[in-house]
């Protein structure tokens, strides 16, 4: 029985990632007119176009879309088998840049321990965070993410998730509003104020009220803004009430000039976990990274 030439499985997986034998060619260092004839080679192997012409750009026809997912799996195996073997992970000497994705929120938590620590310990390591655009799993299984960082939303059932704390949503006003000198809000002091909402997708209404809903009141919405950072400078110089997790407030830079209160209504608590691909499973470096994070993380976590 012939072996296959596993070089193909390369090419395969930068033409189903870039969806274009240009962009392809160059990701690999070769010639436009060798990764075409590559593709030929790769139809003739698999029995399928692979990818087809739409208009001017090219689109991967449904096989290849049902085996995007496996081949990256097997590149990325492929190339841990053969990376030399690290038995013990020196930390101190380890060089390499992991990518964090999560919201702003935690950044401005945990973002400034994370880094202070991991360059004192791990000198050589990168911790670069960028923000989530969507809420899936494709960054996981693209492997251009190596931690997911929040609540898990609409994950594959293969990714792995690990609880890091549990948070809550809490009140906040400028220290001169009239709910700043309260000991405890009632429900009726909280709704006779105007609301500044968080919602990256424009939502005016989440738990706190459905919360309200069921004491049959209601909130006044007045600006809805796509972050928490943006929605503590609107609390800050004007009456509105804002909603934040109470993460978000560990950074005492961030409370300035703010005052903090308990919600008069019973919400449910949130869950931040850590998710990650299992391609990353058992390799030592982010094994050290999954557990550096996990210890910060327990150590700050909001009261």
């Amino acid at each position: 029985m012939t072996e296959p030439d596993l070089n193909l499985l390369f090419a395969l997986d930068s033409l189903l990632a870039e969806r274009s034998v240009a962009a392809a060619a160059r990701r690999l260092g070769l010639s436009a007119s060798a990764m075409s004839r590559t593709l030929s080679r790769l139809r003739q192997t698999t029995g399928d176009p692979l990818l087809v012409r739409a208009g001017r750009t090219m689109v991967l026809t449904p096989y290849a879309e049902a085996i995007r997912e496996r081949t990256q799996n097997a590149v990325f195996e492929a190339r841990a088998v053969l990376r030399p073997a690290t038995p013990v992970l020196d930390i101190a000497s380890l060089r390499q840049m992991f990518t964090l994705r999560a919201n702003d929120g935690f950044v401005e938590a945990f973002g400034p321990v994370l880094i202070a620590q991991a360059a004192a310990i791990a000198p050589g390591v990168t911790l670069r965070f960028t923000p989530k655009v969507e809420k899936n799993d494709k960054p996981l299984r693209e492997g251009r993410v190596d931690l997911e960082i929040g609540v898990p939303g609409e994950m594959g059932p293969e990714i792995r998730v690990q609880a890091l704390f549990r948070d809550r949503f809490v009140g906040v006003v400028r220290s001169g509003h009239p709910l700043a000198q309260q000991q405890e809000v009632s429900t009726e002091q909280y709704v006779s104020f105007a609301h500044v909402v968080t919602s990256r997708r424009g939502l005016l209404s989440g738990p706190v009220d459905e919360a309200l809903a069921d004491a049959g009141l209601s909130r006044n919405i007045a600006a809805v803004v796509p972050g928490f950072s943006a929605a503590l400078a609107v609390a800050r110089t004007t009456d509105l009430i804002a909603l934040v997790p109470a993460s978000f407030l560990m950074n005492k830079a961030t409370n300035e000039g703010l005052c903090v209160f308990e919600l008069p209504v019973r919400t449910r608590s949130i869950t931040v976990s850590q998710l990650w691909h299992p391609r990353s499973e058992v390799d030592p470096a982010h094994r050290w990274l999954r557990q550096f994070v996990l210890s910060v993380c327990r150590t700050l976590r909001p009261d």
